[in-house]
């Protein structure tokens, strides 16, 4: 099984990340009097660049997050994967289910807005254009972080549990880009809809895609549940491509004089 998943992962990056791009680093920033622990990977060539917070699925900062994060920083962000585990990775369902019960949601938050403000802080940011993105576990907590944090400026949510509480649902500042399962269970496709209406009746900007036979965690292809789809994962990655793109690129170009 770890041999097939590492191969399926290896697949995974000749798919996804651009030749040329550079494998990133784990590294330590600062959170509160202490420090929590991530995945840095920074684009190629000088100058800044505007950045995302990466949030891992129930497995931890596992080799296909690693690889999510690594083709951000080849579009031109500097992605920082945030790590919730203490550096423990999940190797079965059973692990993953422990480590993310163990997640206190208000610590979780904190930890992602550190590493928002750690990427704010660095030279080849763009402190006004930071983005998050999410899936399963990391999709609740990539939308939670946009509510928490007004500083977020796009959120990209790949079947993550949707936010039910209106009063922060209106704290969410961010543009909203989601993709579900329309045979996912948590989320459902009614949850989905739902919360797409909430968001639409608070003012929000938001763009969500249902991809109809697909279950949870369809854009992973090393998930050991079957539910790989990669039409629909090529799909879902170029519509988070495009919208990063637009909310966060070309809105905080630098402007001439």
């Amino acid at each position: 099984m770890k041999r097939t998943l590492a191969l399926l992962t290896l697949l995974a990056l000749a798919v996804f990340l651009p030749s040329g791009a550079t494998a990133g680093e784990m590294i330590t920033f600062p959170k509160g009097s202490g420090t929590n622990g991530g995945y840095l990977a920074v684009p190629k060539g000088n100058g800044t660049h505007p950045a995302v917070v990466v949030v891992h699925e129930w497995w931890g900062i596992s080799d296909w997050i690693k690889g999510r994060t690594d083709a951000l920083a080849a579009l031109g962000y500097v992605a920082l994967a945030v790590d919730l585990y203490g550096g423990k990775v999940a190797k079965d369902n059973d692990e993953a289910h422990e480590y993310m019960s163990g997640l206190v949601d208000e610590d979780a938050v904190a930890s992602l807005r550190a590493g928002a403000d750690y990427l704010r802080s660095r030279k080849d940011v763009r402190a006004q254009a930071i983005g998050t993105i999410g899936w399963c576990m990391g999709g609740k907590y990539a939308i939670r972080l946009a509510a928490a944090d007004p500083g977020i400026s796009a959120c990209v949510m790949y079947y993550g549990a949707p936010i039910t509480d209106a009063d922060k649902i209106k704290e969410i500042q961010a543009s909203v880009l989601g993709n579900f399962g329309g045979d996912d269970k948590g989320p459902s496709p009614d949850q989905v809809k739902t919360f797409e209406t909430a968001l639409r009746g608070a003012g929000k900007r938001v763009d969500f895609k249902i991809y109809p036979g697909a279950g949870h965690a369809f854009a992973n292809s090393t998930n050991p549940f079957g539910t790989y789809k990669p039409d629909y994962a090529k799909d879902a990655w170029a519509r988070t491509s495009r919208f990063f793109d637009k909310e966060l690129k070309k809105a905080s170009v630098p402007k001439s004089h």
